[in-house]
């Protein structure tokens, strides 16, 4: 499989950890979304760390002035959950980015033809030039849901390369489809699958990560 784009696979215990949690069909719908909650924190610290826009600066210590780098605030950044699932990483996403707008996009996919709809648009008709985004969604299976996301995102003046996508299970032909529409996209994943069932489910994967979110 020949991927253009930058895949990172963090290699960190804590993700580890959580991924493995997060996997295992004997836990609990609560303990799963902690899990989600740990991995959207450690997956998104991992995507901003040459990725946050910064400025130099001066600060008074209580002994004398000295230089500074901080997060510059001119730089608009937003943070864009894929609906439902992508909203069990987002209270870890929001502690990393505290200061970031939420922008909510609900896609659905039909379960017979894994057609991706929209249902819920709550994108801005234009987003400001810079406008930094990182996409939440759990799994990268068809790749449906997500093209769908950065079709919605980029329509309204967002450079692919200012995006981040975290994501907890990628699969090959998720990773395929952005390869070849966006090769400059970073994408943050705590695994890479080995391929999909004729359900359009990652293998091994996790399940349904919305449904085991909430308990439905």
């Amino acid at each position: 499989m020949s991927i253009q784009l930058r895949v990172y696979v963090p290699e960190h215990p804590l993700i580890e950890h959580w991924l493995a949690v997060a996997r295992d069909a004997n836990t609990p719908s609560v303990l799963f979304k902690s899990a989600m909650t740990e991995l959207g924190r450690w997956l998104t610290y991992e995507a901003v760390r040459t990725w946050l826009p910064t400025m130099a600066a001066k600060v008074q210590t209580p002994l004398r002035e000295c230089d500074a780098t901080l997060v510059n605030p001119e730089v608009p950044m937003g943070i864009v959950p894929i609906l439902r699932a992508g909203l069990a990483l987002l209270d870890g996403a929001q502690t990393i980015l505290p200061i970031a707008s939420t922008y909510h996009l609900g896609i659905v996919r039909d379960e017979e033809t894994l057609k991706p709809r929209c249902y819920l648009n709550k994108l801005p008709q234009k987003f400001t030039p810079q406008t930094h985004i990182l996409i939440l969604e759990p799994m990268l299976a068809t790749g449906g849901s997500i093209m769908t996301a950065m079709t919605e995102i980029t329509n309204r003046g967002v450079d692919p390369a200012l995006i981040r996508i975290v994501s907890v299970v990628a699969a090959p032909p998720a990773l395929q489809k952005l390869s070849a529409a966006y090769p400059n996209l970073n994408i943050y994943t705590a695994i890479i699958d080995e391929g999909i069932n004729s359900k359009g489910y990652i293998v091994p994967g996790l399940g349904d990560a919305g449904d085991r979110a909430f308990g439905t």
